[in-house]
């Protein structure tokens, strides 16, 4: 394998330490240690995933995230963080992080996030062929590969993450989805933590697309997660 990494990382033994285990994974490794030099490194070009500290000098990784964003929605970024509350893992996957570690984290189960976030990525491209046909659920259609949803010819405007979720569930409509299916698939990786962050979501894309439309669209399964279906 030969993609490029760009760590951005302020510590210097983490750095480091991430530097040796990724090049003898097979990866090519560009360090930063804060977030001026990492936005450069970005715009270099070459870069096929980002591991980005929240803590950084110059520009903060919430920053540098959110300048990424702003012109590349698709390179893939795993945020480091010392803090495990669930609102600052919220923003950080709300601006578009994929995924997020706390520190101290086990090297394997990084490893195992990257490969599961380069195997999201080939996926995604091999749906790219359907990408220009529309999700339905009655009146309600998502288009993947403009970005437009619409219900009842009303346009919704939704986060990064907000619409990855929407166009999950639409694409399994009628299937009853558990919330750590939810999780592997949309967020990209088995979350530990608490799963209350998909309920947090489920209710921000309802506040969008089922409030004042009538009939209710997605639905809870107690117990087990939710689903979306066609209006009876």
């Amino acid at each position: 394998m030969n993609e490029a990494i760009l760590v951005v990382e302020d510590e210097r033994r983490i750095a480091r330490l991430l530097q040796i285990e990724l090049e003898s994974e097979g990866y090519e490794v560009r360090l930063a240690s804060d977030g001026v030099e990492g936005w450069g490194e970005y715009k270099a070009g070459g870069i096929a995933l980002i591991i980005l500290d929240v803590m950084l000098p110059g520009i903060s990784g919430l920053d540098l995230l959110q300048r990424i964003r702003a012109v590349d929605s698709d390179t893939p970024i795993i945020m480091l963080t010392a803090n495990s509350t669930l609102s600052d893992k919220v923003t950080g996957l709300d601006l578009g992080a994929n995924d997020y570690m706390t520190k101290p984290f086990e090297m394997e189960e990084l490893l195992a996030r990257i490969r599961a976030s380069f195997r999201k990525g080939s996926s995604r491209a091999s749906e790219e062929q359907h990408a220009g046909e529309w999700l339905t659920a009655s009146d309600l259609r998502l288009n993947e590969r403009t970005r437009e949803v619409e219900r009842a010819g009303q346009a919704i405007a939704l986060t990064q993450r907000e619409f990855d979720l929407l166009t999950y569930l639409l694409r399994n409509k009628k299937l009853v989805l558990s919330r750590d299916q939810l999780l592997a698939e949309v967020w990209g990786y088995d979350y530990a933590g608490n799963t209350n962050v998909v309920d947090v979501y489920i209710r921000y894309v309802r506040k969008k697309v089922d409030e004042g439309f009538g009939a209710e669209l997605i639905h809870t399964v107690r117990g087990i997660g939710y689903c979306i279906k066609d209006a009876t």
